[in-house]
């Protein structure tokens, strides 16, 4: 049946477009505010991520690429579906995690927010992402659906892909900077490729500075 033969308020059934736009770009910020706190305790407490907790943040930055994809392509159920599996699997990594250090006798990793670990945050918001995305696929209409392509961006909607594409990057050079070349460590103290960096480094300078005879 086309659209033109529905009963007008099943054809009109759903989200406004800016509505749409504006909960999406809501949730971008909100995952880039977790990525940002997240980042500042990895700074200013030394708290390196370990490879579960990179998973989760791949995890946030998946569900954050869905909801971009709504932004700048109009709302799919595809890319419900990316945001959605990215949350699934983050919480799973972060269930893992909580479940590792149930234990009472288990050493916990880093230290507790609002009386709960980072990891048990984590799991928390993935499922309210599962939640909040489950309830934005019951509205049939988000808009106009005939119009295929980029959609223009408002200034809330642009700010919201220009921090997480911010976020996205810098974690990603964290990363490297964590593992270097090889896997991620289990524990990690330092930055691994500064470390194998830092002798090359002295050697050059050293080499630059030294006067011939």
């Amino acid at each position: 049946m086309d659209e033109s033969e529905l009963p007008p308020r099943a054809a009109h059934f759903g989200l406004s477009p800016a509505l749409s736009r504006g909960l999406n770009a809501l949730g971008v910020m909100s995952v880039s505010l977790v990525l940002i706190l997240a980042f500042v305790d990895q700074i200013s407490h030394g708290d390196f991520p370990c490879t579960l907790c990179i998973m989760q943040r791949v995890g946030f930055i998946g569900v954050a690429t869905g909801l971009c994809l709504n932004l700048r392509f109009g709302p799919r159920p595809s890319h419900y579906a990316i945001a959605l599996l990215s949350a699934m699997i983050g919480g799973f990594v972060s269930a893992r995690q909580a479940l590792l250090h149930l234990a009472p006798a288990t050493r916990v990793y880093g230290e507790p927010a609002l009386d709960m670990h980072f990891y048990t945050w984590a799991l928390t918001l993935f499922c309210i992402i599962i939640a909040g995305c489950t309830f934005l696929l019951l509205f049939d209409r988000q808009g106009p659906q005939v119009r295929r392509g980029r959609r223009r961006l408002s200034p809330f909607g642009f700010t919201a892909l220009f921090v997480i594409s911010i976020l996205t990057l810098v974690n990603g050079l964290s990363t490297v900077m964590e593992c270097g070349t090889g896997g991620c460590p289990e524990d990690p103290a330092n930055y691994r490729l500064l470390e194998k960096i830092a002798p090359l480094a002295a050697w050059l300078s050293h080499a630059a500075t030294e006067q011939p005879h």
